[in-house]
């Protein structure tokens, strides 16, 4: 099929990716919001069940960066597809599970295909999407993660109220079928390559252990477990991560992508992306503190107006979209990097007794900004990679994300145990993601500079 026909069919193949892009994201919102039940059915503490999410996000960071490049060698295509079975199986293994453990072993298994999806997602998504509207398919990116962060905790408290939290995990079954379907028979293939470098196994272990040890250590710090035993894996996972990079160099095709890093434009996009989202999270983990325990909101008011945020994401990245057609991404990206800032300072001056229609709308400026952010900032970076390394930018992209929303949670667990009040700690975590976001504009305005006719789509 031609033409039109074969247009249309490659859009349809959109559907496929963001039916699991939704599906993985919703597995975090719906199972925050289910840990006090886990944690009565089960018998443990909550602190034990906080395992139930680290696990999942512990190996998708280990492996984003493995699965990538397997994609990257082999067939983006096929890795996609490998994550969705892995992913609905382990979705039916946590339904079924009987107990704590199994759970917490299922979830790992999610991961790896979370992992797996989550890896060559912009690889396809760049593929499919024609370079002068490639814009248009990191929106919708966006605009998925976006819906499923708000509706999340409400779909999850839908599901607990009527039925049992199995159904938190089986609505995962069909989904995937569904999508499974939808890519064996529309996802498009790599481009031809004539020589393909066979996979480093050993940089693929020296990942995992660099990744599992550093994260682990910096979750252990901020939950204040054995600090002689943290700095240990934080030692350990530093000293592997030397020689792990120093093995990258002078790799045809390295694991991690450090021969990316010798365009400018390229290390500055990470570096925008990491400061970004250390903003983002320090930001959205202080504000419900703010809101429940300084201004008194109720539980429900509170996560009524956490939601202004996503939507206005939501509604915002397709209009950036657009707009970084004829419009430098960078510049666009810095620009949504102010209003952020502006948005951030705004909520820092409510006064004591803010009315909710008052935070509300200046969620939404916080929730604007990062919607002019993200989508031209994701477009910088895909366009600054040829196309056949695409799964190995897209994998340090997510690893970019996951390493500034574990950085922004620790420092605002570190922040909360310097100072003994509450309503200091929470507006200096205010003023770092004010100082974080600043950085991103900064980093992400630079890198426009004697780049225009690269970033012009």
């Amino acid at each position: 099929m031609t033409g039109i026909g074969f247009s249309y069919r490659k859009y349809i193949a959109v559907i496929a990716l963001q039916i699991v892009l939704v599906m993985t994201v919703l597995d975090v919102t719906l199972v925050n919001v289910a840990l006090p039940v886990l944690a009565e059915k089960f018998a443990i503490s909550n602190s034990s069940t906080v395992w139930i999410v680290t696990i999942y996000q512990l190996v998708i960071t280990m492996l984003l960066l493995p699965v990538s490049s397997i994609g990257d060698l082999h067939s983006y295509k096929r890795t996609f597809l490998i994550g969705v079975v892995i992913f609905t199986l382990s979705s039916a293994l946590c339904a079924i599970a009987q107990g704590f453990t199994m759970l917490v072993i299922a979830r790992a298994i999610q991961g790896i295909g979370a992992a797996c999806v989550m890896g060559v997602n912009i690889a396809l998504v760049r593929l499919i999407y024609p370079r002068e509207i490639l814009g248009r398919g990191m929106a919708l990116n966006a605009m998925c993660i976006a819906i499923a962060t708000a509706a999340g905790p409400t779909i999850a408290g839908a599901i607990l109220s009527i039925t049992s939290w199995h159904w938190l995990f089986l609505i995962n079954v069909p989904l995937g079928i569904a999508a499974f379907c939808i890519g064996w028979k529309l996802l498009p293939q790599n481009p031809h390559t004539e020589r393909k470098p066979r996979f480093d196994w050993l940089s693929a272990v020296e990942n995992m252990i660099v990744f599992g040890l550093i994260f682990y250590a910096l979750g252990n710090f901020s939950r204040k477990g054995d600090l002689t035993l943290s700095a240990a894996m934080l030692v350990i996972g530093l000293t592997v991560g030397f020689f792990y990079v120093r093995r990258q160099f002078g790799h045809p095709q390295p694991l991690l992508p450090v021969d990316l890093f010798r365009n400018s434009m390229y290390t500055m996009s990470i570096a925008t992306s990491v400061c970004s989202f250390i903003a983002q999270n320090v930001a959205m983990i202080a504000l419900p503190f703010l809101y429940l325990n300084s201004y008194h909101f109720s539980a429900i008011t509170t996560g009524l107006l956490m939601t202004p945020w996503p939507l206005a994401t939501m509604i915002v990245s397709p209009i950036a979209a657009r707009y970084v057609e004829r419009h430098n991404p960078g510049a666009t990206a810095a620009l949504g990097m102010l209003v952020f800032i502006a948005g951030v300072l705004l909520l820092l001056f409510t006064g004591s007794h803010p009315a909710e229609w008052n935070i509300a709308w200046r969620m939404a400026v916080c929730g604007i900004g990062f919607g002019m952010f993200q989508t031209p900032n994701n477009i910088v970076m895909v366009m600054a990679t040829p196309v056949h390394r695409t799964g190995g930018a897209g994998g340090l992209q997510s690893t970019a994300r996951l390493v500034g929303q574990t950085l922004g949670a620790t420092l605002v667990s570190s922040i909360f145990a310097l100072f003994a009040s509450e309503l200091t700690a929470l507006k200096l975590c205010l003023y770092m993601s004010v100082g974080f976001a600043l950085f991103a504009g900064i980093f992400s305005y630079t890198r426009t500079l004697g780049h225009k006719k690269e970033l012009h789509m």
